[in-house]
């Protein structure tokens, strides 16, 4: 296995990964509600096919902005998440 050199964000990045999360949120809380409102699913195939995907999508950016977020908050070393991180 390779080693993976862990680089840190620049707080531009963060920041636009902290703002761009609710957006991804808010995809996936309307994906949901949207596969919800269809009761019948003999009439709305199409539409439900389409709400699937965009909550497939939404749920993966999100998760994947979670990850950076994460990974980014455990390196203590870096002196990027240093500035960051409130002090306690």
């Amino acid at each position: 296995m390779a080693l993976v050199k862990r680089v840190a964000l620049a707080p531009r990045a963060v920041r636009q990964l902290r703002r761009v999360r609710s957006v991804y949120l808010a995809g996936t809380l309307l994906s949901v509600l949207g596969l919800l409102s269809l009761d019948d699913p003999a009439a709305g195939g199409r539409q439900a096919a389409i709400a699937g995907i965009f909550l497939a999508v939404f749920a993966a950016l999100l998760t994947l902005t979670a990850v950076q977020l994460w990974r980014h908050g455990r390196t203590e070393h870096c002196s990027t998440a240093k500035k960051l991180t409130p002090l306690a």
